[in-house]
């Protein structure tokens, strides 16, 4: 019988498939939760034991890790948390930039009524997040992610989607910090009001000048914030 992942402390246990994938998910969260900080080195034999299963299936789960960034492996040393540098993140955030101001163009032109109302829904919630008493980074960046990532599924390139999705697990290793410089979270509304305008006037140029403004601003907070 394959094996099962014990969900410590709960005691119920999740699904025997792919379990390897399970095991990553677990770590994933664990990483973007900074249970794991960047920099550590992540005990093989200490979670197979916390987690109820072999190093094999461990080990898969780490290598799906490092194919995303999340994870880097040293030859004789196993396996560490991947530490973002400068450099790192100002490379990340470009080609964010890039790929999703070329998406926020297309949704301008080829999106229809409703999907821009989709859009407009989920900016009306992270105008609502940051309301006085109701600011809460967590929940704001939740939703700010949401955003980016529907406009990315209207535009409706599975390539640019995979590219994003793995770039944005490695941003999330610098997790908060741009939206933690103080006033950041009215910024950024600032300039979602101004992507949603561009997209309201079908304005496809103007869209993805907007979003990459929204990329350089969220990259200069993230640096000062470091």
């Amino acid at each position: 019988m394959p094996a099962q992942l014990s969900d410590a402390p709960g005691g119920t246990s999740l699904s025997p498939k792919a379990l390897y994938v399970e095991v990553a998910e677990r770590l994933r969260q664990r990483i973007f939760k900074r249970e794991l900080e960047p920099g550590s080195w992540i005990d093989e034999l200490r979670i197979a034991e916390e987690y109820g299963i072999s190093r094999t299936p461990l080990r898969e789960a780490l290598k799906v890790l490092a194919a995303e960034g999340l994870v880097t492996m040293k030859v004789r040393r196993g396996a560490y948390v991947t530490e973002v540098s400068s450099s790192d993140l100002a490379d990340v955030y470009h080609l964010l930039s890039l790929l999703e101001s070329d998406a926020a163009g297309v949704v301008a032109t080829r999106a229809t009524d409703a999907e821009l109302a989709e859009l407009q829904a989920l900016h009306a919630a992270l105008e609502e997040a940051a309301l006085p008493g109701m600011a809460n980074a967590d929940a704001f960046f939740a939703l700010n992610e949401r955003f980016h990532m529907r406009l990315l599924e209207i535009a409706n390139n599975r390539w640019r989607d995979q590219m994003v999705a793995d770039l944005r697990k490695v941003m999330k290793l610098n997790r908060h910090n741009s939206l933690l410089k103080t006033g950041r979270i009215q910024e950024s509304l600032a300039e979602h009001r101004a992507i949603m305008a561009a997209l309201a006037a079908r304005d496809a140029t103007g869209t993805a000048q907007r979003m990459r403004e929204h990329f350089a601003n969220g990259l200069s907070a993230a640096a000062q914030h470091r």
